[in-house]
């Protein structure tokens, strides 16, 4: 093989390995595109080896955690999940059958809905939660006697909980299975059990790498301490 040729086929090398990333850094996109669901049941978006877990405790009919939800959960996801700084955990506390009804619907389907469901929730919370200051005696009295998938269905209705989840993509039959299924009700229930033997009563409440943080309940206070960690 003559110089001249060696020449070229070297540089043709030196040139293909500059264009392939190292096969130890292999490139990656935007970790909120990596959701997983733990053996208890609760949602983890974000890099699953992220040095950096944020616990959130919410409830559906709690203001302040839709407050939070606008506050702070694009921050979050924008600055430190997309990047693989940090991955977040939701865990619910069901406060009344309207908040478990709520909950029940935002599992439903695939791990991979779950923080998209949630979001819909939070978001949308005043225009659906308004119904529980208009709803009749027959109404209230239904939410809370039968079985517990009728009343379940019965609050889904009279809070339009169906319309938002509908507007995700999910039909009426894949609705109703999911308000029946007693084993998401259980793992549901047990999060919130969890919660009160660890001394949390209030909403949102937050844990970093599963140490609670005792008075904190807003972004104002969590995104410094975050912020510390990073």
């Amino acid at each position: 093989m003559n110089l001249k040729r060696t020449a070229i086929l070297a540089l043709a090398a030196l040139f293909s390995l500059a264009a392939s990333p190292p096969k130890s850094a292999p490139a990656r996109g935007d970790w909120n595109a990596t959701i997983v669901t733990t053996a208890d049941g609760t949602h983890i978006i974000g890099n699953p080896q992220a040095a950096l877990k944020l616990t959130e405790y919410v409830s559906y009919t709690c203001p302040h955690c839709a407050h939070f939800d606008v506050e702070g959960e694009g921050a979050m996801r924008l600055a430190w999940v997309a990047p693989g700084k940090l991955r977040i955990e939701v865990r619910h506390i069901m406060r009344d059958p309207v908040d478990a009804t709520v909950a029940q619907l935002t599992n439903c389907g695939p791990a991979g809905k779950f923080f998209m469901n949630h979001a819909a929730f939070m978001r949308s919370q005043t225009k659906w939660l308004s119904s529980m200051n208009t709803a009749s005696d027959a109404q209230r009295a239904r939410w809370v006697n039968g079985d517990l998938p009728s009343r379940r269905r019965a609050i889904a209705t009279d809070f339009h909980l169906y319309q938002v989840m509908e507007q995700r993509g999910y039909s009426r039959p894949m609705l109703d299975r999911c308000l029946a299924d007693e084993t998401l009700a259980k793992r549901l229930a047990l999060q919130t059990a969890d919660a009160e033997r660890m001394g949390i009563n209030s909403t949102p409440s937050f844990a970093i790498n599963d140490v609670v943080l005792a008075g904190t309940h807003d972004w104002r206070m969590l995104e410094p301490q975050l912020r510390a960690r990073m």
